[in-house]
Order: C-alpha cells, then sequence, then structure tokens
C-alpha cells in the first residue's frame, strides 16, 4: 500500500522512533522557548495527523510533539500487542523524554483524555516521570458510563479480541466518522481519505475490535481515572464540542460539578472532533494555556 501524498508529506515531516522494539511516529515542531512544550494524545481511530492545522499555529509559540500510539496512524501494529491505556502512558512519558521534554502542556482527545488521566494519577502519587503545566482536554468519554456509544463501536466491542481475518470494505468507515462531525463543520472528502488511509495503514483497519477494548479497560479502572482528573490541583482547560453524540456534554457538566476550578468552553456548533472542525479555537485556548 502506496502512500498518498498528503500522507507521505506529512510522514517526510516527521521521524519513526524505535521505542521497545517498535517503531513510533512523531513530529515535533516549533523550536524550544521558556514557555513548556506542547505534548498532543489523539484518539480513536485517529492519529496525530487530526491535529496538523492545529501544531503550526502553536508551534509559533513553542515546541509541540504529537505522535501515533501504537496501532494508529504511521506507528507500528502488531497484531500480538496487548493495547492498553497504561502503555499508551508509558509511551507518552518515553517519547517526551527521548526528545528532551520533561515539563509539557498536555493537550488530549477521546481516548488521549484517558491517557492523560492517568498520566495526571501518576503526578497525584508523585511517580511521574513528566511536568504537567497545564492539561488541555477536548472530547473523549471521560466518564464512560455517560458514553452514548455509535452502533460501528458497539458492534466492534461484541466481536472478539483479535484481529478481522479480512480487511474492512473500502469506505465502510467514512459513514460512522462523518456521523461524528457537526453539520456546520463536516471534512471535506480528502479529510475523510486521509483518516481512512491512516487507519488502514499497516493493516490496522484489521486491528479495530482489538484497539478499541480501552472502552472495556475504562469501565475497569474509571474511578482511578477519575481521581486523576478530579484530585490534580494543576490547571485544567476542558473544550468541548456539544454535539459530540459519543461525549455528550453531561460529561463536562459532572467534571465541573466534581472540580468546580476546571475551565470549561463548550461549543454549540462543534462535533467530536474539535481540532479538525475548529482548529483556529483550539489552537487560541492551547497557546493561552501556555501562559
Amino acid at each position: 500500500m502506496d502512500l498518498s501524498p498528503t500522507v507521505a508529506r506529512w510522514r517526510q515531516a516527521g521521524v519513526l522512533l524505535d521505542v521497545d522494539g517498535h517503531r513510533i511516529f512523531a513530529t515535533d515542531q516549533g523550536q524550544t522557548t521558556d514557555r513548556p512544550a506542547v505534548l498532543i494524545l489523539h484518539g480513536f481511530p485517529g492519529s496525530s495527523y487530526d491535529w496538523e492545522a492545529v501544531i503550526p499555529a502553536v508551534a509559533r509559540h513553542t515546541r509541540v510533539v504529537a505522535f501515533d500510539h501504537l496501532g494508529y496512524g504511521l506507528s507500528d501494529k502488531p497484531a500480538d500487542a496487548r493495547y492498553s491505556l497504561f502503555d499508551y502512558a508509558d509511551l507518552a512519558e518515553r517519547i517526551a523524554l527521548r526528545l528532551g521534554i520533561d515539563d509539557c502542556v498536555l493537550v488530549a482527545h477521546d481516548v488521549g483524555d484517558t491517557v492523560a488521566a492517568e498520566l495526571l494519577a501518576r503526578v497525584n502519587e508523585g511517580r511521574n516521570r513528566i511536568r504537567i503545566a497545564h492539561t488541555v482536554l477536548t472530547n473523549g468519554s471521560i466518564f464512560i458510563d455517560l458514553a452514548q456509544l455509535s452502533t460501528g463501536q458497539q458492534a466492534l466491542l461484541s466481536m472478539p479480541d483479535e484481529p478481522l481475518a479480512e480487511p474492512v470494505p473500502a469506505g465502510a468507515l467514512t459513514p460512522g466518522l462523518t456521523a461524528t462531525f457537526a453539520p456546520e463543520h463536516l471534512p471535506a472528502p480528502e479529510v475523510l481519505d486521509t483518516m481512512e488511509e491512516l487507519i488502514r495503514w499497516k493493516s490496522g483497519d484489521r486491528l479495530l475490535p482489538r484497539i478499541i477494548r480501552y472502552i472495556e479497560e475504562r469501565r475497569r479502572h474509571q474511578s482511578r481515572w477519575t481521581a486523576g482528573l478530579v484530585e490534580n490541583t494543576g490547571p485544567l482547560t476542558v473544550l468541548w464540542g456539544a454535539l459530540d453524540p459519543i461525549a455528550v456534554p453531561a460529561m463536562v457538566d459532572r467534571l465541573r460539578t466534581l472540580r468546580p476550578s476546571t475551565r470549561v468552553e463548550t461549543w454549540r456548533d462543534v462535533g467530536h472532533w474539535p481540532s479538525l472542525e475548529v482548529p483556529d479555537r483550539v489552537a487560541d485556548t492551547i497557546i493561552r494555556a501556555l501562559g
């Protein structure tokens, strides 16, 4: 499978790092300043490319690092790997330290929100390896009991925890992705094509029933990750698209009740993908979080 010109350019703008025997794609833009670096954690089933329109604006102010979790995007996608949120948090720490980042503004989306919660839980326990100066969360199921899982997500969870024998039919992923965007900010066809290409790269589409098990892991460890968010004393900003059909606004209401100091921006015209739907707004908020 050859990369499209768009994905090829994205690949050339980054590096493949060898981490624990796996190649992990990362992009490192901007320059080190007296401000913290920005470390971005993407969501399911996306990749660091979801932040492609946000990164340049933020990189004018500080260094920005985004990477693809194992099993996603341009990173390796081993069929026999254990895909765990705890391992994703380990990987985030290793990537940061490998690239010389020990102080960051942590920015996350979707599954990345729970990875961020695990990193904050480690801060609370005093065993973190990187300092988190500020956390910025965008739409994700931070309270899994409130999540309105899509038909596609439920179908994947009903399958055995093993790679599919055959690829997902061409175009089958597009309707489900489209349904999670706000009507006012529907993506261009080429954006959806790129998202699907990155999912399919290295047979990643066959891994979807396995990597979606993070939802079950969220259920098992919800109390830990709620405490990670609520008990952390660092600044926390939440950017939320109110038209998200999965990570519904009730999640923000609960978080604000549990943690009144949380700064919340709710956007009534945005769906599940703020970084793709309104990248300028997201970039502005991250720049403000840099202080």
